[in-house]
C-alpha cells in the first residue's frame, strides 16, 4: 500500500519532468537559423560553383595560388553560414594552360556537375574558349584574366576581376612617355594574353606617341629569347617591354642581363607575384610594372576599408600558406566574391539569370583588385585609379612614386 501510495506521485513526476525537458529543448530549436549546425556552418543542399584553374602548364605559378585562395576562403564562408544558410561547394577543374582541355573541364562542369556559374580560366586563351559553352547553357563566367577581349565586346554573360590590357597598356605607356621613352622594343607570347597586349599595344603606342620599334614574339613554354632580345638590343629602342603572365618572363629577364643589356625592362601586371622575382634572381632587380595597390597595401588610406580588405586578405593567406600573396590570388578571391555576394541577394531560387542580374548590378563592392562598378556596358568595373606603377627592388615590388 505504501509502494502504491509513493510509486504512483513519482510516475507522475517523472512524466512531468520528461515533458518540462522536451518544451526547454523546443524552445532551443525554435531559437535557431532556418539552417546550419550550432557553430553557424552551412548546411543542407551545395550551391555548386565551377572554378577552372591553370594547376599545371605554363600558367601553373599562376593557377596554383588562385586554387589556394579559393580553398581558403570556401571555408571562411561555409563556417560562417554558407550563402543564406546553404553550403558553398567549388568544383576546381584542371585546364594545364591548354584551351581545349579548358573547354572540356567547362562542358563537364555543366553538363556533369550543374554549377550556377564559372570561375575562370586562369588565362585568357583558356577563357575565351569555353565561351560557346558558356553560351549554350546560360550561366554567369568570371574571369581571372586580363585580355582586353573577355570583355570588349561585352558578353552579358561573362566578367572578368583583373584590369583589361586596355587599361593597363595606356597607363604604362603613360608612365614610360613620362620617363622620356619613345621607342620600345615589344616582346609578347603568342598565347591570347600576350597576343591581345600586342595588339593593344600596336593601337594604344601612337597616340601615347611612343614608337614599337622591335615587334617579337615567344611561343609558352620557350627556354631561350635570345635570339628575339638580340633583335632588340641592336634596334634603337630605349626599352624592353616583355607582354607575358607565364613562366617566361623570368627567362627574359636572366636573358637579357647575360646580353649585357642595360635597357630598363618593363612588364605586365601579369608578373605581379613572387614566382617572378625568385624565377628572375638579380635580374628581376629594376625591372617595373603597373599592378594593384594591394602589393603595398599602406598606399591605402589608414582606416579605410580597402585597407582593411587589403590587410584581412594578406594576413589570412601569409597565416595559411606561408608566403605572401601577389595579385593572382586577389583576381581569384574577387572572382569567388562577385559571385558570392550576388548570390546572396538573390531572392527566391537561385537561378543563372538571377546570379547574372545580380553579379551584373555590383556597385561599390571593394575587393582586392579595387573597387567593383559593374554596369550592362562594364563587366571588368574597374579603372585606371585602381592600378599602381611598381619597381622590383630588393626582391620586393617598391612603389614608384
Amino acid at each position: 500500500m505504501r509502494g502504491r501510495t509513493f510509486g504512483w506521485p513519482s510516475a507522475v513526476l517523472l512524466v512531468v519532468l520528461l515533458t518540462a525537458l522536451l518544451a526547454i529543448a523546443g524552445c532551443g530549436d525554435s531559437g535557431s537559423e532556418p539552417s546550419g549546425d550550432s557553430t553557424g556552418a552551412a548546411s543542407g543542399e551545395p550551391i555548386k560553383i565551377g572554378a577552372i584553374l591553370s594547376l599545371t602548364g605554363t600558367y601553373a605559378g599562376l593557377g596554383e595560388p588562385e586554387k589556394n585562395l579559393i580553398e581558403m576562403e570556401v571555408k571562411k564562408i561555409n563556417d560562417a553560414g554558407g550563402i543564406n544558410g546553404r553550403p558553398v561547394e567549388v568544383i576546381i577543374e584542371d585546364d594545364a594552360t591548354d584551351e581545349a582541355q579548358a573547354v572540356a573541364a567547362a562542358s563537364r562542369l555543366i553538363e556533369q556537375e550543374n554549377v550556377v556559374a564559372i570561375i575562370g580560366a586562369t588565362g585568357t586563351g583558356q577563357t575565351m574558349a569555353m565561351r560557346g559553352d558558356i553560351q549554350r547553357a546560360g550561366i554567369p563566367q568570371v574571369s581571372m584574366a586580363g585580355g582586353t577581349v573577355i570583355t570588349n565586346p561585352v558578353d552579358p554573360l561573362v566578367f572578368a576581376t583583373p584590369w583589361s590590357n586596355t587599361i593597363v597598356v595606356p597607363f604604362t605607356l603613360d608612365y614610360l612617355k613620362g620617363q622620356g621613352i619613345t621607342k620600345i622594343g615589344l616582346i609578347t607570347d603568342s598565347g591570347g594574353f600576350g597576343k591581345d597586349g600586342q595588339a593593344v599595344f600596336k593601337e594604344a603606342a601612337p597616340k601615347a606617341g611612343v614608337e614599337i620599334v622591335a615587334d617579337e614574339t615567344l611561343n609558352p613554354g620557350d627556354t631561350d629569347m635570345t635570339a628575339q632580345l638580340t633583335k632588340i638590343k641592336n634596334s634603337d629602342a630605349e626599352a624592353i617591354v616583355m607582354w607575358t603572365a607565364g613562366s617566361e618572363a623570368a627567362i627574359i629577364a636572366k636573358n637579357a642581363r647575360d646580353l649585357g643589356i642595360e635597357l630598363p625592362i618593363y612588364g605586365s601586371h601579369g608578373i605581379a607575384r613572387q614566382e617572378f622575382i625568385d624565377g628572375a634572381g638579380e635580374a628581376a632587380e629594376g625591372v617595373k610594372l603597373a599592378a594593384g595597390k594591394v602589393l603595398d597595401p599602406s598606399l591605402y588610406p589608414e582606416g579605410s576599408e580597402a585597407r582593411a580588405v587589403a590587410d584581412d586578405f594578406i594576413s589570412s593567406y601569409e597565416q595559411a600558406y606561408g608566403e605572401k600573396p601577389g595579385m593572382f590570388p586577389g583576381y581569384a578571391y574577387d572572382a569567388l566574391y562577385l559571385v558570392v555576394e550576388a548570390a546572396k541577394r538573390v531572392e527566391g531560387d537561385l537561378t543563372p539569370e538571377a546570379l547574372l542580374e545580380q553579379i551584373q548590378a555590383t556597385t561599390g563592392w571593394v575587393g582586392i583588385d579595387g573597387t567593383y562598378n559593374m554596369t550592362a556596358e562594364d563587366h571588368n568595373g574597374l579603372t585606371v585609379d585602381d592600378l599602381q606603377m611598381y619597381e622590383i627592388s630588393g626582391g620586393k615590388f617598391t612603389p614608384v612614386q
